[in-house]
């Protein structure tokens, strides 16, 4: 049974132009967490994130507040079964 969580995520809110995208790949990094993180052209954020389960928990539960200049009001979260590089990339 592996320990490994692939989710891909869109998150809501008041999340573009407050250093979402960034301060997510730092945390990401800092969890050891793979995967990556895009602005979308509704306003939204979406995300995938892959790691060892307790990582990618916490990468999630830090998703739900962001960077102090958020505002989330919504995290929606699905299984990921896609193809995920090492590292976290910050996507345009």
């Amino acid at each position: 049974m592996s320990d490994t969580l692939s989710y891909r995520l869109v998150i809501s809110g008041h999340v573009q132009g407050v250093w979402y995208r960034e301060s997510m790949r730092q945390e990401a990094l800092r969890l050891g967490v793979d995967g990556w993180v895009r602005n979308r052209t509704d306003g939204t954020v979406e995300a995938v994130i892959c790691g060892p389960s307790a990582q990618v928990e916490a990468l999630l539960a830090w998703t739900r507040s962001g960077p102090p200049l958020a505002r989330v009001s919504d995290v929606r979260c699905v299984a990921y079964d896609g193809s995920v590089a090492p590292g976290f990339e910050k996507l345009p």
